[in-house]
């Protein structure tokens, strides 16, 4: 039964399980602010299913406490309701990469991020939906990624003595090392249509992504645009000359990087792609997705700030 009007969905295990401990620190500040009914998630898509009851049993505000992982699934919930019994979002970030959080412009703290939430105004952002061939569709918040970034982010799942940008910069140059791959893919969007080996293909409504990479400098999450970022088939020496541009955002003026503007796009390979949404694996080893489908959903989340 509902007893406050904010619903605190907490990831336990974020950051290796070091957001527990942060999370229990915390309570003073929810109860300094009138309270909160706390959930646990307990295994992988809770979140999910936690945010859509909430959703529905009432709740005005949901706090994601977790990663961009954790903010992923609790949209996914958000967006499965209509807009007008949608809570509004906050976001306490307690993982490893935390862009979202940082995109939207929470402080790095969890308490301090905490106190935003409680005492921030509504600030409408844009959503994306991604669908494959096969038309099963999940919702994203902050970055799409298909080829090298993808397989970062499988990568860092490997890699539990690092944490923060440490993890996804060495997860970077294995990947550069080991999955030098390029499928030659097809894009046809509202703008343009064109085609090339691509070693990365990254879909930002955020700038930042992987703890620190500003892929998309410009993108802007409440503009009703998402940006892409492209780098073409290169030498893995000439991967580790883009990476610091990417780290800084000054990759634009690079050869084999190519970038744009989009609303709706597809997406066709010659072979199966790795894809992750916000971290979060859409297409890891071993499937068979080749197609996709993105669009923009304009203002579909109000966070709090």
């Amino acid at each position: 039964m509902r007893k406050h009007t904010t619903k605190l969905i907490l990831n336990p295990n974020a950051d290796m399980g070091k957001a527990w401990q942060v999370a229990s620190d915390l309570r003073p500040i929810v109860e300094q602010y009138g309270g909160a009914d706390w959930s646990g998630t307990v295994y992988p898509t809770h979140a999910i299913e936690l945010a859509k009851q909430a959703a529905e049993e009432g709740y005005e505000t949901v706090i994601a406490a977790g990663g961009d992982g954790t903010v992923h699934e609790v949209i996914n919930g958000l967006l499965q309701v209509p807009q007008e019994k949608r809570p509004k979002l906050g976001v306490v970030p307690l993982g490893s990469g935390n862009d979202f959080a940082h995109n939207i412009g929470m402080s790095a703290n969890p308490a301090e991020a905490l106190q935003q939430v409680f005492t921030g105004n509504p600030y409408a952002v844009d959503a994306g939906w991604v669908e494959d061939g096969s038309g099963r569709k999940e919702f994203w918040n902050n970055t799409l990624g298909v080829g090298f970034d993808a397989t970062v982010t499988i990568r860092t799942r490997n890699l539990p003595l690092v944490r923060g940008f440490m993890l996804y910069l060495t997860a970077v140059i294995q990947t550069i090392f080991l999955n030098h791959e390029a499928p030659h893919i097809k894009v046809v969007s509202d703008n343009e249509q064109w085609e090339d080996d691509l070693l990365m293909l990254t879909l930002c409504n955020g700038p930042r992504e992987g703890g620190g990479f500003f892929v998309a400098p410009e993108a802007l999450l409440d503009d009703g645009i998402f940006h892409y970022v492209s780098i073409r088939k290169v030498s893995r020496l000439m991967m580790f000359r883009i990476l610091p541009e990417v780290l800084k955002g000054t990759h634009e003026r690079l050869a084999p990087v190519k970038m744009g503007t989009f609303k709706n796009m597809e997406i066709h390979a010659d072979r199966s792609l790795r894809i992750h949404a916000d971290g979060e694996i859409f297409a890891g080893f071993g499937t068979n997705v080749k197609d996709l489908k993105i669009g923009i959903t304009p203002a579909a989340l109000v966070t709090l700030r």
